[in-house]
């Protein structure tokens, strides 16, 4: 499962899914969605206030994935009773869908700095070794900008995988400076021209209405 998959479960899940659908998010929905993530994955949870009583159903059925859970109002006896149930984190449906796609982008942040770190990441001829932030090509290191760098750490850690740019918003940007407009693509120019300086085969893929990919072969879009 290639996109970041977000389950939506409860009442508001339809009114969501064209939203996060359309911010390049891969919804599932209710108790079909539900199956498939326990079978699959998914990466986040979003919760209609009528699920909150379901809460450690889920965490039996998903494991330690983020749920967040609508609340009417911001306040602290209702952040207090989301903790209380179960879950990670809270969202205001009243304040619209650019509430929860703030946070469902901090989460993902989240989730990429909790990944184990690696000594040596290798796709082909290319090479990084995080610990040095250093990155080489047929054995000659190529100089990138610390934006260039996380960029193209983040894809290498998704190797021959689609990475959405939310998730690449997300990590790499820590705000919404991007999301309508196209610094990513500019990024991604920089990286290739870098990385194909010598010749080398292109390596960046763009997958459109979807994201990016970093592959020596064609990309997995299942």
């Amino acid at each position: 499962m290639n996109d970041v998959c977000v389950l939506l479960l409860g009442e508001t899940s339809e009114a969501l899914a064209e939203r996060l659908s359309a911010s390049g998010y891969a919804p599932l929905l209710g108790e079909p969605g539900l199956k498939q993530a326990a079978e699959d994955g998914c990466e986040l949870v979003v919760l209609s206030t009528d699920w909150g009583a379901r809460i450690q159903e889920l965490r039996h059925n998903l494991g330690p994935v983020p749920l967040l859970l609508d609340i009417v109002e911001d306040s602290v006896p209702a952040r207090s009773e989301v903790l209380l149930q179960g879950g990670d984190d809270f969202w205001l449906s009243s304040a619209g869908a650019s509430d929860l796609l703030t946070r469902l982008r901090v989460h993902l942040k989240l989730q990429d700095k909790q990944r184990p770190p690696r000594d040596l990441l290798q796709l082909g001829d290319l090479t990084i070794v995080p610990s040095r932030h250093e990155v080489r090509r047929q054995g000659t290191t190529i100089a990138l900008t610390a934006r260039e760098y996380a960029l193209l750490e983040l894809l290498m850690e998704h190797a021959r995988e689609v990475v959405s740019r939310e998730r690449i918003l997300a990590t790499v940007w820590r705000d919404q400076q991007g999301a309508a407009s196209n610094v990513i693509e500019v990024y991604i120019r920089y990286l290739r021209q870098k990385l194909e300086a010598e010749g080398g085969k292109r390596l960046i893929h763009t997958v459109r209405g979807r994201g990016y990919c970093l592959s020596d072969g064609p990309p997995q879009l299942g």
